[in-house]
């Protein structure tokens, strides 16, 4: 690869470093054509952007960062790097799903990084996979908000409730008081 083509491949590498919202650095050694290939498809799917390159121009594209010399024990062999932009752990969720079959157990997990923190391999798995999702923490929040406005909706009918209750109750003792 000539010097140019390094060059701007690190500029790539370093905006993308900088886009994300997480990192996760995997070992695909062993892993056939098609079985990277079906991974790539499942990264597409989740909104996941996978990409293969030199560790020494992943270095290179993240030396001015304070967590990088964390990274220098993992970036060894062959590294491919699936970078999440809008949920930090759906790189992770992917990777977990993915080695669940018995054929993709080759795939291992070098390390992760979220916000600034280098996270080890399995703690990929444990800690950033189990994260909830964007949609999830969305669908949390509007619970929580609409709570408060569903008890006030049922204690402000409580009342007409109660004197429909009070009403049947009425003409239930006076149908026996006539029967």
């Amino acid at each position: 690869m000539e010097r140019a083509n390094k060059e701007a491949v690190v500029k790539t590498i370093t905006e993308k470093f900088g886009r994300m919202t997480s990192a996760v650095f995997l070992d695909f050694k062993g892993l056939d054509v098609a079985t990277v290939s079906k991974l790539r498809d499942e990264f597409r799917k989740s909104g996941v952007e996978y990409k293969v390159v030199k560790n020494t121009l992943i270095k290179h594209a993240i030396k001015s960062h304070a967590w990088a010399k964390k990274l220098d024990g993992s970036l060894v062999g062959m590294t491919g790097v699936a970078f999440s932009y809008e949920d930090p752990s759906a790189a992770a969720k992917v990777v977990k799903a993915f080695r669940k079959d018995p054929a993709h157990e080759k795939l291992k997990v070098k390390a992760g990084l979220i916000d600034g923190q280098v996270l080890p391999g399995e703690a990929v798995e444990t800690q950033l996979a189990t994260m909830p999702g964007k949609n999830e923490l969305r669908a949390s929040l509007l619970a929580t908000m609409a709570a408060p406005m569903t008890q006030l909706l049922q204690i402000l009918q409580a009342p007409a409730q109660n004197f429909a209750y009070l009403l049947k109750a009425k003409e239930d003792k006076a149908k026996e008081a006539a029967g």
